[in-house]
């Protein structure tokens, strides 16, 4: 017969034994072992040989307050037995962020607060893995939404500037010369706007990591840093990757997308290394700058999203003043049955 679930009087699976170990409410175990520290000591007191005088001597007086330190004592080794981890679990409890799991509280003793940490403990667990569950949604959700306004962009946006282009090409063409010069700075402000649509669209929606790969969005997402801001990029990437999941691909893409995005527009740096190593076990991906970095980095919007993105595929991210100088952002993505 296999091991039976016990239900609480909620009705919620007790497979931790919480029940059974709560039988007893923990004011009555104050009360019994506070009960049980006085008993003893009347008992004492009935079976010794002491007697009080009525005008109690000096003697007396010092037996007696060594009766009451021990009894006081006895009961304080006995109550902090029960209600030691308390105190623990108040401390964690003023500590704990969902945005960094992993933080559980140590199970000792026993009685009703081991039983009361381990249930914090579970809870902990059902309240991160909900979490998870719950941001990987929220992403997904994030990135179907931009792929959409990308699509948007590229076919309505896009094309209607194209075709303003074309307008005026044929304006120019038919325009008197006095209004040309106006018309190509028109044109000319059109073609800048559609390119910038097109460059929108594409961090929005990197299509080019679907067609081409990690490796070559990469290469042309720094590429276009470089190009766009004139930031030296020392870039060291492998010849080849292991074979990726989909979405691990998509984190480190939009990490190092959101890492390159921060150094532009925050930290005014010289120059950038971008490095991707790794082997079947796990890549590590490595951004950093020698820009204005802080002691501490404050956890932005965008900081905090690297971490939930790392989070979804098991990974870890870590964000760290560099030395000498500037910031430094590391990925690690575990890979599991990976293959070059």
């Amino acid at each position: 017969m296999g091991a039976s679930t016990h239900f609480s009087r909620a009705g919620i699976p007790d497979t931790w034994g919480m029940g059974r170990e709560l039988s007893l409410p923990l004011f009555w175990r104050v009360c019994l072992i506070n009960g049980g520290v006085i008993a003893l000591g009347v008992l004492v007191l009935v079976l010794s040989p002491m007697t009080v005088s009525a005008r109690p001597l000096w003697s007396e007086g010092v037996i007696l307050s060594i009766g009451l330190l021990v009894s006081i004592s006895l009961n304080g080794v006995l109550l902090r037995s029960v209600l030691g981890p308390l105190d623990r679990l108040t401390a964690v409890m003023a500590t704990i962020d969902l945005r960094y799991p992993g933080r559980r509280l140590e199970e000792q003793g026993s009685g009703p607060a081991r039983s009361l940490v381990r249930g914090f403990n579970a809870m902990l667990e059902r309240l991160e893995v909900e979490r998870s569950v719950s941001t990987a949604r929220a992403l997904h959700a994030q990135e179907a939404e931009r792929q959409r306004i990308a699509q948007e962009l590229h076919d309505e946006v896009g094309q209607s500037l194209t075709a303003v282009l074309l307008g005026l090409k044929r304006a120019i063409d038919d325009a008197p010369q006095e209004t040309v010069a106006e018309l190509d700075d028109v044109r000319d402000t059109t073609r800048a706007t559609l390119e910038e649509v097109r460059r929108i669209s594409q961090r929005l929606r990197p299509g080019v990591l679907a067609d081409l790969g990690l490796l070559r969005s990469l290469y042309s997402l720094v590429g276009d840093l470089a190009a766009r801001t004139g930031i030296s990029v020392d870039r060291r990437f492998p010849p080849s990757l292991p074979e990726l999941p989909p979405e691990t691909e998509l984190v480190i893409y939009r990490v190092a997308q959101e890492a390159l995005t921060n150094v532009t527009r925050h930290a005014r740096a010289d120059n950038v290394d971008v490095e991707l190593n790794g082997d079947v076990r796990g890549l590590v991906l490595r951004i950093a700058d020698d820009g204005t970095g802080s002691e501490s980095a404050a956890i932005g919007a965008g900081i905090q999203g690297m971490h939930e993105r790392a989070q979804m595929v098991a990974g870890s991210l870590d964000v760290r003043p560099r030395d000498g100088g500037g910031t430094e952002v590391r990925l690690e993505v575990p890979i599991a049955g990976g293959r070059t």
